[in-house]
């Protein structure tokens, strides 16, 4: 650069977190770019509730949020428009998942494909000159000489780390990547923000929604959700369901069944015939799982032996002991130590060895050991 000095762009969404991460690479001399994606374009009726998410109406308040963030710390900052790739990557995925049975995660699909892909490659189309890409995300990153692979490692802030959301970038991503996060807890974040005078940010309300309302029934098209039955294991039929895009593997609340001397929870999604398989929360234990689409992170590859580590499958769920193999066709197949609750198929499964994301992937299938 004609500076001289190392340049990163920045996402930046206008919230604590970005806005903080921004702020310390100027700090340390790094030469910043502030990024903010554009993906609302008014196609779904989401109502403008005058809350914050990911995808709805609000985005012009983020926007502006993020405008004035750059302002305030004294970088460039562009908007780049992703709507239509937003559409086709995320919007559609998640339809498709939630139509063949299975349960999206929208976040970890956004984060891989948008936010560490388009958005990088649209704005070095817009002539955005930058060497090193950063975010506000509580993870951690560095290269491993032993095994010559970029490693992803959880932040240090156990409540908010964020590299299971992270777990589906590739090497060629994690090399170029910044967590200037990642060595912090959160409230010393907000502790340099209030220092700054953001007491604004430092107090603002969180976004953690993907879409800025509580029905995500609003993203699908009329005819999608075709009412069938409830049944159970053995094909009783309990009553009637409103369509399988409203439900996912361990719902409990709006089953609408009565008797059975137990709470119903939603066990399986059968798309194939419209059924939505129900029983008592003890079914909804199991010993293992089989993941499929791979991505391999420490890990270069399956090993030929059977590996002891930790499988978190969920974002808040607490990485469980488990005996991890080599399956059929490319996958890893889990053994848990002790019976997990829910294990759903379309969520991902991030395997650690400690703090180090070794692989993760698609949950196809639960496994009854």
């Amino acid at each position: 650069m004609s500076t001289g000095r190392k340049s990163v762009a920045v996402g930046l969404s206008g919230g604590v977190d970005s806005s903080v991460a921004a702020w310390l690479l100027k700090r340390d001399g790094w030469q910043v770019t502030g990024l903010t994606m554009s993906i609302w374009d008014g196609s779904v009726a989401i109502p403008d509730l005058g809350i914050s998410g990911c995808y709805g109406p609000g985005e012009a308040r983020d926007l502006e949020a993020a405008k004035n963030i750059a302002a305030r710390i004294g970088i460039e900052h562009r908007v780049i428009d992703l709507a239509g790739q937003y559409q086709k990557t995320v919007l559609d995925y998640f339809r498709e998942e939630y139509l063949a049975g299975r349960t999206p995660n929208p976040c970890v699909r956004c984060n891989q494909r948008m936010k560490f892909g388009f958005l990088l490659e649209a704005a070095r189309a817009q002539g955005v000159e930058f060497e090193k890409f950063a975010t506000g995300h509580y993870a951690r990153v560095g290269f491993d000489e032993a095994s010559g692979r970029w490693q992803l490692r959880r932040g240090k802030d156990e409540g908010k780390d964020q590299s299971y959301f992270l777990s589906r970038l590739k090497q060629e991503q994690l090399k170029d990547l910044v967590f200037p996060l990642g060595e912090l807890r959160k409230g010393e974040v907000k502790e340099l923000a209030r220092g700054l005078g953001w007491s604004d940010l430092a107090e603002k309300d969180e976004s953690q929604d993907f879409i800025e309302c509580d029905d995500y029934s609003v993203l699908f098209q009329k005819g999608d959700a075709k009412p069938g039955d409830f049944v159970t294991r053995e094909g009783k039929v309990l009553g009637r369901h409103r369509g399988i895009i409203h439900y996912t593997i361990g719902q409990r609340k709006g089953l609408e069944l009565g008797g059975g001397g137990v709470p119903w929870h939603v066990l399986e999604i059968d798309a194939t015939r419209n059924r939505v398989v129900v029983g008592p929360q003890a079914e909804l234990q199991t010993r293992g799982l089989v993941a499929g689409d791979l991505n391999w992170v420490a890990w270069a590859g399956a090993s030929a032996e059977p590996v002891r580590c930790r499988v978190q499958i969920r974002q808040r769920h607490k990485a469980a002991a488990a005996t991890v193999t080599a399956a059929e066709g490319g996958r890893l197949e889990a053994v848990f130590d002790e019976p997990q609750l829910s294990v759903t198929p379309g969520q991902v499964a991030v395997f650690y060895d400690g703090e180090a994301v070794l692989a993760s992937g698609t949950i196809e299938k639960p496994r009854q050991i």
